[in-house]
Parts: structure tokens; C-alpha cells; sequence
């Protein structure tokens, strides 16, 4: 293995993390908007913050369900690079499905938006927001267990579910810092018509840097097992 691959991989895969939680709340999509209308119908800034806990909560729920059962998976280490591998092909197969289907799930229309967790949770899960993570949190864990401390399985599973943990909230901090910024912003500044002028489909984009995502992740795992 390339020993330059161990000191720039780890940083590039959080950097990952990171960059996609804040792509995640500068999309509208994700429930900024929300937000807003949270502030606007109390008439105060504390009901707009008071929103952003659900959508976070609700959207790290949705990290959860979707990295938990990869923490057992990789348990199996002579398997590690195979299912980074899988795992990238799934996320870029879900971003190309994604560019040609656009229609959204008929469920997230029955959900009130009033119900701000389990709205951002079914949303980040329609759209494959924990997917995006999973490659990059797989890569994560192929760099931790290599270590040499590491004592079987039983401790690899632990400290599996430990970078779940730690994945899912460092991505969820970005995404919450990055939309009540702008939720702020727009309620204190740039009023709703800022929201109408950029408002446009992110769609294309999203289903892109899936495809994005998953395609690093792979190039990754390639890498480091060279």
C-alpha cells in the first residue's frame, strides 16, 4: 500500500464528510426553507432556530438508518476494499438513476411539512443523502482498522458504530451550520424574494455529485490498494 495514501486519504474523505453537510444545507430541498417560514409565522428569530434541531435531528436519523449496518459489515476486513468498492457503484448507480427519474416519492407529499424530523428524515433518505455517505464513511473505516491495535471483530464493530457516530454528527453539524446561516440570512436580510429569484431545481446537481461522490470514493479505494 502507498504509505502517502494513509496521510492524505483520511483528510480527503472528511473533507468529503464535511463538504457534502454543508451541500446538503445550502440546498433548499434539505428544509432551509422551511426554517424561514418557521421565523416569518412566529414573527421572531427563536422560531426559526427553534426549526433547526428537528430538520438536523430528522437528517442525522437518516445518516444513521442508512451507515449503521455498514458498521457490522465492516467487521469482515479481508472484504473492506470490496464493499467500498460496491458501495461507490451503488451511489453512483442511484445518481445516474436520479438524472433520468425526477419524479419525488408520492409519500413525502403526505408528510406535513409542520412535522420538520420526520419530514427531513424521509427526505434524506428519498434522495440518497445517507447514500452519498456511505462510500466515503466505508473509506473512513478501511484507514481506522488498519491500525494495528485493532483486537477482533468485536472491536472493530464498536469502533465501527463509534465512526458512525462521529460521521453522521460532523456531517450534520455542517449541514445545520451551513442552512440556519443562510435560513438567517434570508429572514433577516434578504427577504423572500431572494428565495424566488434563486430558487431553481437541484435535481441535475444533486443527481451529479452523487455520481461525483461515489466516483472519488472508488478512484479511493483504487488507490489505496495499489
Amino acid at each position: 500500500m502507498n504509505l502517502s495514501g494513509l496521510d492524505w486519504t483520511p483528510a480527503a474523505l472528511w473533507a468529503a464528510v464535511i463538504a457534502s453537510g454543508l451541500y446538503h444545507g445550502l440546498n433548499p430541498g434539505m428544509g432551509w426553507p422551511l426554517a424561514v417560514s418557521a421565523g416569518l409565522m412566529g414573527r421572531s428569530p427563536r422560531a426559526l432556530f427553534g426549526a433547526l434541531p428537528p430538520l438536523s435531528l430528522g437528517h442525522m436519523l437518516a445518516m444513521l438508518v442508512v451507515l449503521l449496518p455498514f458498521s457490522l459489515l465492516m467487521a469482515i476486513v479481508q472484504w473492506q476494499r470490496q464493499i467500498q468498492i460496491s458501495a461507490s457503484l451503488v451511489v453512483i448507480a442511484f445518481g445516474v438513476f436520479r438524472l433520468f427519474e425526477r419524479r419525488h416519492p408520492r409519500l413525502l407529499a403526505r408528510i406535513p411539512p409542520a412535522r420538520l424530523a420526520l419530514w427531513s428524515f424521509a427526505v434524506a433518505i428519498a434522495h440518497g443523502a445517507g447514500l452519498m455517505l456511505v462510500p466515503v464513511y466505508v473509506g473512513l473505516c478501511r484507514a481506522s482498522d488498519l491500525m494495528p491495535d485493532a483486537a477482533g471483530a468485536g472491536a472493530l464493530v464498536k469502533s465501527d458504530i463509534g465512526m458512525t457516530l462521529l460521521v453522521s454528527t460532523v456531517h450534520t453539524v455542517a449541514m445545520s451550520s451551513a442552512g440556519g446561516v443562510l435560513a438567517w440570512l434570508v429572514y433577516r436580510y434578504f427577504g423572500l424574494k431572494f428565495v424566488s429569484r434563486i430558487w431553481f431545481n437541484l435535481e441535475t446537481s444533486w443527481a451529479v455529485s452523487l455520481v461525483l461522490i461515489g466516483g472519488i470514493s472508488l478512484a479511493l479505494a483504487v488507490a489505496t490498494s495499489a
